[in-house]
């Protein structure tokens, strides 16, 4: 049966939705493209209408991530432009985001797996580090833009680095400790 063009481009959309989280959640090697389609509520024949390989997918979905995250760390700027770092710190050295990687960072979840991929979901990975580390370097403190963005560059390293070795730890208070270390740190 023929699908319109809308209902592709709607199905497109849910697969890539669908991908982003299950991505975070089970990494790239964790779900094959029959279980990513059957999460979008499509058959697995139909795969292949849509994207040219998994690791095709891989960059979309890393991509629609990374701009939900961007437009997340834009509504705390927006919402409270002195407090905006503070804000974003907060809010993402959390034991719900920690707990939650089929919703949180796409670049805590997938990082290591998108080093080892092809060129197009490395780039939307990286688009999407570019785009945060932006919107953070003007909240930080610097003589110029250049000592901004390395403070930028250092806090988000450390941010990243907080989340994923706090999910190592299956104890919650070990993890919040790695946690609440790293926020205290980068609120000084």
């Amino acid at each position: 049966m023929k699908v319109s063009r809308e209902q592709a481009a709607l199905n497109r959309e849910r697969i890539v939705e669908t991908a982003a989280t299950l991505f975070r959640e089970r990494g790239y090697d964790g779900i094959g493209v029959a279980d990513l389609m059957k999460g979008a509520g499509l058959t697995h024949g139909g795969f292949y209408g849509h994207f040219s390989s998994k690791e095709d997918l891989l960059a979309e979905a890393c991509a629609k991530a990374l701009e939900q995250s961007v437009e997340k760390w834009r509504q705390r700027v927006a919402n409270a432009p002195d407090a905006a770092r503070q804000a974003i710190i907060d809010a993402y050295l959390t034991p719900r985001h920690c707990d939650n990687p089929g919703a949180g960072c796409a670049v805590t979840a997938l990082a290591a797996d998108v080093s080892r991929c092809g060129p197009a979901a490395r780039d939307a990975l990286a688009q999407g580090v570019r785009e945060q580390l932006a919107i953070l370097a003007p909240l930080e403190q610097g003589a110029n833009d250049k000592e901004k963005r390395r403070q930028a560059i250092a806090d988000y390293a450390a941010m990243v680095g907080a989340i994923v070795l706090a999910r190592l730890f299956a104890d919650a208070a070990q993890a919040n400790e790695v946690l609440d270390a790293v926020r205290t740190t980068l609120h000084r």
